[in-house]
């Protein structure tokens, strides 16, 4: 596709709930993003404010004004994924002045924009679509698990976290680019929302499908990429946390979908789950590793997220954690993910062996 779009923040560009809108700045082979409307970063570059390397994205703090500057676009983005998929209210006006515009307005919410008739009449007015991502598939297209996962041979690595909203999905398609680099064909599977709108060929929305039919999705998924592309690693973008109260994942991507391999992610100074100390108290590095064990599967490397670390306690962290650890120890935004390379070559000529 990779037509024109502009990203809807509502004033949020600046924080977790932005994290659709973080991973288009970085990177997206479905559309070219021409800009953001997020008014309290108005007149920044998006890629500066998201993590200091300017991108080229002009931040607006209008709709009418991005449309007055970045020429023709065909789509503008729901940006957000907030806590339950709920439609920030102020986003309406923001959407309906798109759909007077003749844009098409891609959602990837739980809260659809097609069952909210003054928005279907405005896209039939103005000739735009309302595409929600999230919609459910009907069922005649959902898989049941079946046990041809393990036709495949090629290892499966799963890139989970201590915690929601840490990085997992950017870790993913950062290796992915690596391995791309180094003549290591990588393939990744998304999970949410934004993986699609990355553009990524193969995966499912887990968090609007039906719970019988999570297993099968991936299945499906993980076996198609691997048939069509002959794969030499798999890499599938985890979901939540397997001890997150909210919404505790990562047993299907162990179990269901043969993941022997976790990258595991974490944030050294994030105490508690998604930030409330209702939640709990994240459980320690060591414990997952214990528990993602328990399971069946090994953690290969550790991934930070560096979220309220200085330079100096990042690397303080990485050096901690490598001590304690002994596994690579990746700072994906600060160095990259270079490190993990000899580990997924040696899987994969182990794999070819066998």
């Amino acid at each position: 596709m990779n037509e024109q779009a502009i990203l809807l923040t509502d004033g949020l560009l600046t924080t977790n709930d932005a994290k659709t809108a973080h991973g288009l700045i970085r990177g997206t082979d479905r559309y070219t993003i021409a800009g953001v409307v997020d008014a309290p970063t108005a007149g920044q570059d998006a890629g500066a404010v998201l993590d200091g390397q300017p991108r080229g994205i002009p931040i607006f703090s209008s709709v009418e004004q991005a449309l007055a500057t970045v020429g023709q676009v065909s789509y503008a983005i729901v940006a957000v994924a907030t806590s339950g998929g709920i439609l920030p209210p102020n986003m309406l006006d923001e959407i309906k002045q798109c759909l007077e515009h003749g844009l098409s307005v891609v959602n990837g919410l739980h809260e659809f924009l097609n069952e909210k008739p003054d928005l279907v009449a405005l896209a039939h007015t103005y000739g735009g679509r309302l595409i929600d991502v999230r919609r459910p598939k009907p069922r005649h297209e959902l898989h049941f698990w079946t046990g041809e996962i393990n036709q495949i041979t090629a290892p499966i690595i799963a890139i989970m976290g201590t915690d929601c909203a840490l990085g997992k999905r950017t870790t993913a398609r950062l290796i992915q680019e690596a391995c791309n680099r180094h003549n290591l064909n990588a393939q990744m599977i998304y999970t949410g929302q934004t993986g699609w709108l990355q553009g990524v060929n193969y995966g499912f929305i887990f968090d609007s499908t039906l719970n019988d039919f999570v297993s099968g999705e991936l299945e499906h998924a993980l076996l198609s990429c691997w048939r069509e592309t002959s794969a030499d690693v798999l890499l599938i973008e985890g979901q939540a946390s397997l001890r997150n109260p909210s919404g505790p994942c990562g047993s299907e991507f162990l179990v269901s979908g043969n993941a022997r391999h976790v990258v595991l992610v974490h944030a050294p100074k994030r105490t508690y789950y998604d930030h409330i100390p209702a939640w709990g108290s994240i459980h320690s590095v060591e414990s997952e590793i214990e528990l993602i064990r328990c399971y069946g599967s090994s953690v290969i490397a550790l991934a930070l997220n560096t979220e309220d670390c200085s330079r100096e306690e990042a690397f303080a962290f990485q050096k901690q954690y490598a001590d304690q650890l002994g596994i690579p120890v990746l700072l994906p935004l600060e160095e990259g993910v270079s490190p993990i390379l000899p580990i997924l070559q040696a899987l994969t000529t182990t794999a070819h062996a066998h």
